[in-house]
Protein backbone atom coordinates (compact mmCIF):
# COMPACT_ATOMS: atom_id res chain seq x y z
CA UNK A 1 0.00 0.00 0.00
CA UNK A 2 1.48 3.22 -0.74
CA UNK A 3 1.56 6.12 1.74
CA UNK A 4 -0.51 9.05 1.18
CA UNK A 5 1.56 12.43 2.04
CA UNK A 6 -1.40 14.27 0.34
CA UNK A 7 -3.24 13.99 3.81
CA UNK A 8 -5.09 16.94 5.16
CA UNK A 9 -4.24 16.44 9.51
CA UNK A 10 -5.75 19.58 11.29
CA UNK A 11 -4.55 20.48 14.96
CA UNK A 12 -6.02 21.95 17.44
CA UNK A 13 -3.36 23.87 18.84
CA UNK A 14 -1.17 26.15 18.14
CA UNK A 15 1.48 25.98 21.20
CA UNK A 16 5.03 24.38 21.64
CA UNK A 17 3.48 20.61 21.25
CA UNK A 18 2.26 21.83 17.83
CA UNK A 19 5.89 23.58 17.14
CA UNK A 20 7.08 20.27 17.44
CA UNK A 21 4.55 17.95 15.72
CA UNK A 22 5.25 20.01 12.76
CA UNK A 23 9.34 19.27 12.58
CA UNK A 24 8.25 15.53 12.54
CA UNK A 25 5.58 16.16 10.30
CA UNK A 26 8.22 17.74 7.81
CA UNK A 27 9.90 14.32 7.79
CA UNK A 28 7.69 12.26 6.28
CA UNK A 29 6.16 15.46 3.47
CA UNK A 30 3.32 15.73 5.82
CA UNK A 31 1.39 19.53 5.59
CA UNK A 32 0.03 20.15 9.01
CA UNK A 33 -2.42 22.83 8.99
CA UNK A 34 -3.20 24.63 12.44
CA UNK A 35 -5.92 26.23 14.43
CA UNK A 36 -5.22 28.32 17.67
CA UNK A 37 -7.02 31.95 19.02
CA UNK A 38 -3.77 33.16 19.05
CA UNK A 39 -2.59 34.84 15.96
CA UNK A 40 1.29 34.57 17.49
CA UNK A 41 1.41 31.09 18.77
CA UNK A 42 4.33 29.39 18.25
CA UNK A 43 3.11 27.90 15.39
CA UNK A 44 1.76 30.26 13.32
CA UNK A 45 4.58 31.29 11.12
CA UNK A 46 5.48 27.61 10.59
CA UNK A 47 2.86 26.40 8.70
CA UNK A 48 1.35 27.70 5.26
CA UNK A 49 -2.81 26.94 6.57
CA UNK A 50 -2.71 28.52 9.90
CA UNK A 51 -6.25 29.50 11.08
CA UNK A 52 -7.23 32.06 14.02
CA UNK A 53 -10.13 30.52 15.74
CA UNK A 54 -11.58 29.59 19.17
CA UNK A 55 -10.82 25.65 19.77
CA UNK A 56 -13.98 25.82 22.72
CA UNK A 57 -16.05 27.51 19.92
CA UNK A 58 -17.98 24.82 17.86
CA UNK A 59 -18.55 26.68 14.38
CA UNK A 60 -14.60 27.40 14.39
CA UNK A 61 -13.65 23.80 15.24
CA UNK A 62 -16.21 22.06 12.66
CA UNK A 63 -15.47 24.48 9.82
CA UNK A 64 -11.78 24.18 10.61
CA UNK A 65 -12.36 20.29 10.62
CA UNK A 66 -14.42 19.52 7.97
CA UNK A 67 -11.19 20.67 5.76
CA UNK A 68 -9.13 17.90 7.24
CA UNK A 69 -9.18 14.00 6.77
CA UNK A 70 -7.40 13.33 10.29
CA UNK A 71 -8.04 15.99 12.88
CA UNK A 72 -5.70 15.90 16.34
CA UNK A 73 -5.40 17.94 19.16
CA UNK A 74 -2.12 19.13 20.95
CA UNK A 75 -4.61 20.54 23.77
CA UNK A 76 -7.65 19.27 25.81
CA UNK A 77 -9.57 22.24 25.75
CA UNK A 78 -11.28 22.21 22.52
CA UNK A 79 -14.60 22.13 22.17
CA UNK A 80 -16.13 17.95 21.93
CA UNK A 81 -19.30 18.55 20.36
CA UNK A 82 -18.01 20.00 17.58
CA UNK A 83 -15.26 17.12 16.78
CA UNK A 84 -18.60 14.58 17.77
CA UNK A 85 -19.78 15.74 14.53
CA UNK A 86 -17.00 15.77 12.52
CA UNK A 87 -16.06 11.99 13.60
CA UNK A 88 -19.73 11.07 12.44
CA UNK A 89 -19.15 12.64 9.25
CA UNK A 90 -16.10 10.43 8.19
CA UNK A 91 -13.56 12.56 10.22
CA UNK A 92 -10.34 10.41 11.56
CA UNK A 93 -10.90 12.06 14.68
CA UNK A 94 -7.95 11.40 16.84
CA UNK A 95 -7.57 10.92 19.89
CA UNK A 96 -11.33 10.11 19.65
CA UNK A 97 -13.70 12.72 21.49
CA UNK A 98 -15.67 10.69 24.07
CA UNK A 99 -11.64 10.34 25.27
CA UNK A 100 -10.49 13.76 25.48
CA UNK A 101 -14.03 14.41 27.02
CA UNK A 102 -13.85 12.19 29.93
CA UNK A 103 -9.84 13.26 30.22
CA UNK A 104 -11.29 17.01 29.99
CA UNK A 105 -13.07 16.38 33.39
CA UNK A 106 -10.89 15.05 36.33
CA UNK A 107 -13.92 13.77 38.28
CA UNK A 108 -14.58 11.54 35.24
CA UNK A 109 -11.22 10.84 35.02
CA UNK A 110 -10.79 9.74 38.62
CA UNK A 111 -14.28 7.94 38.18
CA UNK A 112 -13.06 5.74 35.08
CA UNK A 113 -9.65 4.47 37.10
CA UNK A 114 -11.46 3.48 39.63
CA UNK A 115 -14.35 1.53 37.30
CA UNK A 116 -11.41 -0.21 35.42
CA UNK A 117 -9.34 -1.57 38.09
CA UNK A 118 -6.36 1.36 37.43
CA UNK A 119 -4.84 1.79 41.00
CA UNK A 120 -5.13 5.31 41.95
CA UNK A 121 -5.19 7.55 45.24
CA UNK A 122 -8.60 6.86 46.90
CA UNK A 123 -11.17 10.51 46.47
CA UNK A 124 -14.54 12.26 46.93
CA UNK A 125 -16.49 14.57 45.00
CA UNK A 126 -16.81 17.90 46.20
CA UNK A 127 -19.19 20.33 44.36
CA UNK A 128 -18.13 23.87 46.51
CA UNK A 129 -15.78 24.87 48.84
CA UNK A 130 -17.91 24.43 51.94
CA UNK A 131 -17.99 20.05 51.03
CA UNK A 132 -14.42 20.73 52.53
CA UNK A 133 -15.57 21.66 55.88
CA UNK A 134 -17.24 17.98 56.01
CA UNK A 135 -14.31 16.42 55.16
CA UNK A 136 -11.25 17.61 57.58
CA UNK A 137 -10.73 14.47 58.62
CA UNK A 138 -9.37 13.24 55.08
CA UNK A 139 -6.48 15.85 55.25
CA UNK A 140 -4.07 16.23 54.56
CA UNK A 141 -5.46 16.22 50.90
CA UNK A 142 -5.08 17.15 47.30
CA UNK A 143 -8.31 19.29 46.23
CA UNK A 144 -8.33 19.03 42.20
CA UNK A 145 -10.94 21.14 40.39
CA UNK A 146 -12.99 19.46 37.50
CA UNK A 147 -12.21 20.95 34.79
CA UNK A 148 -9.98 23.68 33.19
CA UNK A 149 -7.00 23.08 35.46
CA UNK A 150 -3.47 22.82 33.51
CA UNK A 151 0.38 23.22 34.21
CA UNK A 152 -0.11 22.87 37.83
CA UNK A 153 -3.36 24.97 38.57
CA UNK A 154 -6.48 23.88 39.47
CA UNK A 155 -4.60 21.66 42.06
CA UNK A 156 -4.17 22.61 45.78
CA UNK A 157 -2.75 20.54 48.90
CA UNK A 158 -5.21 20.95 52.04
CA UNK A 159 -2.98 20.26 55.02
CA UNK A 160 -5.48 21.42 58.01
CA UNK A 161 -8.35 23.43 58.31
CA UNK A 162 -7.29 26.45 58.14
CA UNK A 163 -6.39 25.78 54.29
CA UNK A 164 -9.86 25.12 52.78
CA UNK A 165 -9.70 28.67 51.71
CA UNK A 166 -7.17 27.66 49.47
CA UNK A 167 -9.96 25.01 48.07
CA UNK A 168 -11.87 25.83 45.15
CA UNK A 169 -15.44 26.52 45.00
CA UNK A 170 -16.38 24.43 42.06
CA UNK A 171 -17.16 20.79 41.17
CA UNK A 172 -14.03 19.11 42.32
CA UNK A 173 -12.79 16.10 43.93
CA UNK A 174 -10.58 15.48 47.00
CA UNK A 175 -7.63 13.01 46.73
CA UNK A 176 -5.88 11.62 49.62
CA UNK A 177 -2.72 12.84 49.70
CA UNK A 178 -0.10 9.91 48.84
CA UNK A 179 3.34 9.70 50.44
CA UNK A 180 5.41 8.92 47.26
CA UNK A 181 9.18 8.32 46.75
CA UNK A 182 9.26 9.33 43.09
CA UNK A 183 6.69 11.09 39.92
CA UNK A 184 6.91 9.36 37.38
CA UNK A 185 5.30 9.09 33.49
CA UNK A 186 5.17 6.70 31.06
CA UNK A 187 4.36 7.62 27.22
CA UNK A 188 2.48 5.29 25.35
CA UNK A 189 0.75 4.87 21.59
CA UNK A 190 -1.62 2.95 20.04
CA UNK A 191 -2.73 3.14 16.36
CA UNK A 192 -5.89 1.77 14.58
CA UNK A 193 -4.89 -1.67 13.90
CA UNK A 194 -4.27 -1.90 17.96
CA UNK A 195 -0.41 -2.14 18.00
CA UNK A 196 0.52 -0.48 21.28
CA UNK A 197 4.25 0.40 22.38
CA UNK A 198 5.66 2.07 25.35
CA UNK A 199 8.48 4.38 25.78
CA UNK A 200 10.92 4.23 28.75
CA UNK A 201 9.34 5.30 32.26
CA UNK A 202 10.80 8.54 33.67
CA UNK A 203 11.56 10.21 36.31
CA UNK A 204 10.08 13.97 37.27
CA UNK A 205 11.44 16.63 39.35
CA UNK A 206 8.47 19.05 40.14
CA UNK A 207 8.84 22.93 40.88
CA UNK A 208 8.82 22.77 44.51
CA UNK A 209 5.68 25.99 44.36
CA UNK A 210 4.77 25.98 41.10
CA UNK A 211 3.70 22.09 40.31
CA UNK A 212 5.27 22.55 37.09
CA UNK A 213 7.82 20.05 35.67
CA UNK A 214 11.14 21.38 36.43
CA UNK A 215 13.61 18.52 34.88
CA UNK A 216 13.36 15.02 34.40
CA UNK A 217 15.44 11.87 33.85
CA UNK A 218 14.96 9.48 30.98
CA UNK A 219 15.26 6.71 31.71
CA UNK A 220 13.84 6.54 35.52
CA UNK A 221 16.38 5.21 38.10
CA UNK A 222 13.66 2.54 39.66
CA UNK A 223 13.81 -1.38 40.29
CA UNK A 224 12.92 -3.26 37.27
CA UNK A 225 9.93 -4.56 38.92
CA UNK A 226 8.60 -1.01 38.98
CA UNK A 227 9.44 -0.29 35.30
CA UNK A 228 7.48 -2.95 34.20
CA UNK A 229 4.43 -2.33 36.74
CA UNK A 230 4.35 1.37 35.27
CA UNK A 231 4.19 0.16 31.95
CA UNK A 232 1.64 -2.16 32.33
CA UNK A 233 -0.26 0.38 33.80
CA UNK A 234 -0.02 2.79 30.77
CA UNK A 235 -0.69 -0.06 27.97
CA UNK A 236 -3.95 -1.43 30.08
CA UNK A 237 -4.98 2.19 30.13
CA UNK A 238 -4.66 3.13 26.60
CA UNK A 239 -6.35 -0.32 25.09
CA UNK A 240 -9.65 -0.10 27.90
CA UNK A 241 -9.87 3.34 26.13
CA UNK A 242 -9.07 1.84 22.42
CA UNK A 243 -7.21 5.22 22.03
CA UNK A 244 -4.96 6.03 18.60
CA UNK A 245 -2.96 8.24 19.65
CA UNK A 246 -0.55 8.97 22.08
CA UNK A 247 -1.17 8.84 25.61
CA UNK A 248 1.07 10.45 28.70
CA UNK A 249 0.44 8.64 32.10
CA UNK A 250 1.84 10.12 35.12
CA UNK A 251 2.15 7.90 38.00
CA UNK A 252 3.48 8.38 41.40
CA UNK A 253 5.79 5.74 43.01
CA UNK A 254 4.56 5.27 46.42
CA UNK A 255 6.61 4.33 49.68
CA UNK A 256 5.54 1.09 49.60
CA UNK A 257 6.49 0.51 46.03
CA UNK A 258 3.30 0.68 44.30
CA UNK A 259 2.36 2.14 41.59
CA UNK A 260 -0.30 4.92 41.11
CA UNK A 261 -1.86 6.56 38.33
CA UNK A 262 -2.14 10.50 39.10
CA UNK A 263 -3.50 12.12 35.39
CA UNK A 264 -3.32 11.05 31.98
CA UNK A 265 -3.21 13.36 28.77
CA UNK A 266 -4.22 12.58 25.18
CA UNK A 267 -1.35 14.17 23.61
CA UNK A 268 2.30 14.47 23.14
CA UNK A 269 3.44 15.82 27.10
CA UNK A 270 6.10 17.56 28.95
CA UNK A 271 7.73 14.56 30.08
CA UNK A 272 8.47 13.11 26.09
CA UNK A 273 10.48 16.14 24.76
CA UNK A 274 13.14 13.86 25.46
CA UNK A 275 12.70 11.63 22.92
CA UNK A 276 13.57 13.66 20.44
CA UNK A 277 17.84 12.83 21.30
CA UNK A 278 17.38 10.82 23.68
CA UNK A 279 15.08 7.56 22.03
CA UNK A 280 14.86 5.95 18.28
CA UNK A 281 11.74 7.56 17.61
CA UNK A 282 10.39 10.83 19.59
CA UNK A 283 6.81 11.11 21.03
CA UNK A 284 5.99 13.46 18.00
CA UNK A 285 7.25 11.04 15.15
CA UNK A 286 4.87 8.71 17.37
CA UNK A 287 1.87 10.39 17.42
CA UNK A 288 2.38 10.92 13.38
CA UNK A 289 2.96 7.15 13.15
CA UNK A 290 -0.23 6.15 15.35
CA UNK A 291 -2.40 8.74 13.91
CA UNK A 292 -1.38 7.64 10.25
CA UNK A 293 -1.78 4.09 10.94
CA UNK A 294 1.59 3.48 10.75
CA UNK A 295 4.41 1.08 12.46
CA UNK A 296 5.18 2.43 15.59
CA UNK A 297 8.54 3.45 15.93
CA UNK A 298 12.10 2.36 17.81
CA UNK A 299 11.15 3.61 21.53
CA UNK A 300 14.35 2.37 22.75
CA UNK A 301 16.65 4.63 24.32
CA UNK A 302 19.53 5.98 22.51
CA UNK A 303 21.60 7.16 25.55
CA UNK A 304 20.51 8.30 29.14
CA UNK A 305 19.05 12.28 28.93
CA UNK A 306 16.97 15.13 31.18
CA UNK A 307 15.02 17.70 29.93
CA UNK A 308 15.21 20.81 32.33
CA UNK A 309 12.43 23.19 31.47
CA UNK A 310 12.88 26.62 30.57
CA UNK A 311 10.55 29.10 32.80
CA UNK A 312 9.97 32.59 32.81
CA UNK A 313 11.73 34.21 35.59
CA UNK A 314 9.82 35.66 38.17
CA UNK A 315 9.01 38.82 38.49
CA UNK A 316 9.62 39.11 35.02
CA UNK A 317 6.68 40.06 31.91
CA UNK A 318 7.49 41.64 28.76
CA UNK A 319 9.76 40.67 25.71
CA UNK A 320 11.82 37.81 26.63
CA UNK A 321 15.24 37.96 26.95
CA UNK A 322 17.84 34.74 26.92
CA UNK A 323 20.71 34.97 29.30
CA UNK A 324 23.35 32.27 29.73
CA UNK A 325 22.35 30.87 26.13
CA UNK A 326 25.92 30.70 25.66
CA UNK A 327 26.95 28.90 28.22
CA UNK A 328 24.88 26.29 27.94
CA UNK A 329 25.67 26.08 24.41
CA UNK A 330 29.30 25.15 25.29
CA UNK A 331 27.83 22.07 27.57
CA UNK A 332 28.28 18.95 25.36
CA UNK A 333 25.30 16.79 24.80
CA UNK A 334 22.85 20.27 25.35
CA UNK A 335 20.23 20.68 22.60
CA UNK A 336 18.03 23.81 23.31
CA UNK A 337 14.81 23.97 22.08
CA UNK A 338 12.80 27.77 22.47
CA UNK A 339 9.45 27.89 21.52
CA UNK A 340 8.75 30.97 19.60
CA UNK A 341 6.63 32.96 22.64
CA UNK A 342 7.85 36.77 22.07
CA UNK A 343 6.38 37.81 25.57
CA UNK A 344 7.58 35.89 29.00
CA UNK A 345 5.40 36.12 32.14
CA UNK A 346 6.66 34.19 35.41
CA UNK A 347 6.92 30.92 35.09
CA UNK A 348 5.74 30.44 31.54
CA UNK A 349 6.73 27.88 29.75
CA UNK A 350 9.44 29.76 27.31
CA UNK A 351 11.67 26.36 26.28
CA UNK A 352 13.09 23.30 27.50
CA UNK A 353 17.20 21.69 27.11
CA UNK A 354 17.69 18.37 26.54
CA UNK A 355 21.31 16.97 27.79
CA UNK A 356 22.59 13.41 26.32
CA UNK A 357 24.85 11.78 28.68
CA UNK A 358 25.62 8.11 29.60
CA UNK A 359 26.90 8.93 33.02
CA UNK A 360 24.07 9.61 35.29
CA UNK A 361 26.86 11.78 37.70
CA UNK A 362 27.46 14.01 34.53
CA UNK A 363 23.96 14.39 33.46
CA UNK A 364 22.66 15.74 37.27
CA UNK A 365 26.00 18.14 37.14
CA UNK A 366 24.83 19.27 33.92
CA UNK A 367 20.88 19.47 34.77
CA UNK A 368 22.08 21.99 37.66
CA UNK A 369 24.16 24.03 35.50
CA UNK A 370 21.42 25.01 33.14
CA UNK A 371 19.04 25.48 35.87
CA UNK A 372 21.79 28.26 37.63
CA UNK A 373 22.84 29.53 33.78
CA UNK A 374 19.74 30.20 31.60
CA UNK A 375 17.32 32.54 32.91
CA UNK A 376 14.40 34.36 30.56
CA UNK A 377 13.76 37.85 31.66
CA UNK A 378 12.33 40.68 29.93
Amino acid sequence: MSFNTDLKIGVLGGGQLGRMLIQSAININIDLRMMDLDPNAPCAKLVADFTVGDLEDFNAVYEFGKQCDILTIEIEKVNIEAMKKLQSEGVKVYPQPEIIEMIQDKRVQKQFYQDNNIPTAPFVLTENRADLEKLSDKFPAVHKIGKGGYDGRGVQVVKTKEDINKGFDAPSLLEDFVPFKKELAVIVSRNEDGEVNTFPVVEMVFHPEHNLVEYLLSPAIIEKSEEQKAKEVAIDIIQKLEMVGILAVEMFLTKDNEIMVNEIAPRPHNSGHQSIEGNFVSQYDQHLRAILNLPLGNTSTKISSAMVNILGEDGFTGDAKYEGMEEVMKISGASVHLYGKKLTKPFRKMGHVTITDPSLTSLKRKIEKVKSTLKVKA
